[in-house]
């Protein structure tokens, strides 16, 4: 269950944590700027209803995005289109060999047909923050040109879902009509990501404290969807949001 705390905007949120990490705060202390600017980018938003569907790891937005897709609603994912953005050939795979070399790299005879070792360079970016933002800046670019264009071909489309999971950490929210964050504990999260990739408490934790707080993005979102509790209990709660 959500925690009874009002945000500014009326939605109920869960308490802020309090060890978060100094690149975390300095990343949250955009938020008043990003509200203020919330309301003038949606002015310029076309009739079409662009769902921004984000949340953290593990919290459970794919299975969302699941269900969204499953009811005929176009879903647009930013995890696939960062998959393809390092596939075998591409610009974005010969930049990352590039910098790390055979320590990402699996084996392959051509140098084109070369696929990543996307454990190994997990193991690097979520230990580093600095190569962290290294791979962000090479591959968030590159899924915003798809986005575009996948907007373009869909522009007649009623709704369109923008599954994002970095939405607010890489300022795609202008792209988007409304935004649904789907919240679960920090200590859900550790759980599922530990039970569903096999992950120690240490790397699981290292791969929630990479994104903002979940209670930092249900501050400025226009709908919370509880993934606390039961599972697909929230299948009610998004059935009466469309």
């Amino acid at each position: 269950m959500i925690p009874e705390a009002l945000n500014p905007f009326g939605a109920v949120i869960p308490p802020a944590t309090g060890n978060q990490s100094d690149e975390t705060l300095g990343a949250a202390s955009t938020t008043d700027l990003r509200e203020t600017l919330k309301v003038s980018c949606r002015r310029t938003m076309p009739s079409q209803r662009r769902i921004g569907l984000t949340g953290g790891i593990a919290s459970g937005k794919s299975s969302v995005g699941r269900w969204l897709s499953d009811h005929g609603i176009p879903v647009l994912d930013a995890d696939r289109y960062a998959r393809d953005a390092l596939a075998p050939g591409s610009a974005g795979c010969r930049a990352v060999l590039e910098r790390y070399g055979t320590a990402v790299a699996s084996n392959a005879a051509q140098a084109d047909k070369v696929e990543l070792n996307r454990q190994a360079l997990a193991e690097i970016v979520f230990s580093d923050s600095v190569e962290r933002r290294w791979l962000e800046e090479l591959v968030h670019p590159l899924v915003r040109q798809v986005f575009d264009a996948a907007l373009n071909e869909l522009e007649r489309t009623p709704t369109v879902v923008l599954m994002i999971p970095l939405l607010y950490e890489s300022g795609l929210e202008n792209l988007c009509t409304e935004v649904w964050v789907v919240y679960c504990s920090p200590e859900q999260q550790q759980q599922r990501l530990i039970q569903r990739n096999g992950l120690s408490a240490q790397q699981a934790d290292q791969r929630i404290e990479a994104q903002w707080p979940l209670a930092r993005k249900c501050l400025l979102a226009d709908q919370i969807i509880d993934n606390s509790g039961e599972p697909d209990a929230w299948q009610a709660q998004v059935l009466g949001l469309l």
